[in-house]
């Protein structure tokens, strides 16, 4: 058999000469070589040599996978090459986790559970064996991160669990008509108390800061008739503190009123015996007086009294009982203007 031919030398193109492209040979020596990876391995231990730590979190060092320390916010250094490990742990920041609802746009991962699982969480059953609907929301922040980290294996799922113990406890502890109305309060304070005790049993490294009842429901069968209890529930006590209303308003008028008239009475009987008193007084000195001198005392009597009357009788003219002429003693002129006007 014929060898194979390489393909045809094609002819050159028209107007141009083919060109010949020669690479030279680089040579590089021992010494570039080596230092290309000693200088690969400086950028990869300088780059792994710090890191940042943000103003509200505060990082764990982990030295082969060994606590070794905390550090605060700020650029840190610690050992390259992955002998040193920093884990970020947000204790500056207030975490909530929801049960029996969920909040839009979380960015916690455990802020609230699966929809499924929602509905398990708010069904309870009250001491007197009466179903409810109960959704809370518990706040907390991380206290130690190293107790966080490292005493429990998942603490956030935990917590979830622990919350969800003490709420049905303090819940089975109550009857349904204190955990829809007086008992709220209660029942948040007594599940924060033991909340935070079970956690600090576990050492978890968590600080719960607040306990919230949010939505507390009758089972949604029965929520229109208890409403309609509810209403009339409130009703009544409007229309009691409407009479209450009332009543502090009229009797205490009334009260006023009687009292002010009673005071009226016992001023003007002290001012009519204070009259009759003084009356009686004037009376007996008179008499005392009259006892001493009698004569003397008809005539200043008769006297007072004359002085007393005459002058409302108007004009008059008295004469001796011997006087036998008038005219000329009187004035007719004066006598008569009255009986003009």
């Amino acid at each position: 058999m014929a060898a194979p031919q390489g393909p045809p030398d094609l002819p050159p193109r028209r107007g141009r000469s083919p060109k010949v492209i020669t690479v030279p040979k680089i040579h590089l020596p021992g010494k570039a070589v080596l230092a290309a990876p000693v200088a690969l391995l400086l950028v990869i231990g300088a780059w792994t040599s710090f890191y940042q730590v943000e103003a509200e979190e505060v990082g764990v060092v982990l030295r082969f996978g060994k606590y070794v320390g905390t550090t605060e916010p700020g650029l840190r250094f610690k050992m390259p090459f992955g002998i040193d490990r920093v884990q970020k742990v947000a204790v500056r920041r207030q975490m909530k986790q929801e049960f029996g609802f969920s909040t839009p746009g979380a960015t916690y991962r455990f802020q609230a559970s699966a929809p499924q699982e929602q509905q398990l969480e708010m069904q309870m059953v009250t001491g007197d064996l009466n179903a409810a609907l109960v959704e809370w929301v518990v706040q907390f922040r991380i206290d130690d991160p190293k107790e966080y980290l490292f005493s429990v294996r998942d603490p956030d799922e935990t917590l979830r669990d622990a919350s969800e113990s003490v709420m049905r406890e303090a819940v089975g502890d109550r009857t349904v008509d204190e955990v829809l109305t007086i008992g709220r309060q209660e029942i948040e304070t007594e599940t924060l108390e033991k909340l935070q005790a079970l956690v600090d049993k576990f050492a978890m490294g968590l600080r719960i800061d607040q306990v919230q009842l949010k939505n507390v429901d009758p089972p949604r069968p029965v929520q229109a008739s208890f409403n309609e209890v509810n209403q009339a529930q409130q009703e009544r006590e409007k229309s009691i503190n409407q009479a209450n209303g009332l009543y502090n308003k009229q009797v205490p008028k009334a009260r006023g009123e009687a009292q002010r008239q009673i005071s009226d009475a016992r001023g003007y009987a002290s001012q009519r015996i204070n009259e009759a008193e003084g009356d009686a007084a004037r009376f007996n000195a008179l008499y005392n007086e009259y006892v001493k001198a009698p004569a003397v005392t008809k005539r200043r009597l008769y006297l007072e009294t004359m002085g007393h009357v005459i002058p409302r009788l108007g004009r008059k003219v008295i004469l001796d009982e011997e006087a036998t002429q008038v005219l000329p003693l009187l004035n007719l002129d004066n006598l008569q203007a009255p009986a003009k006007r």
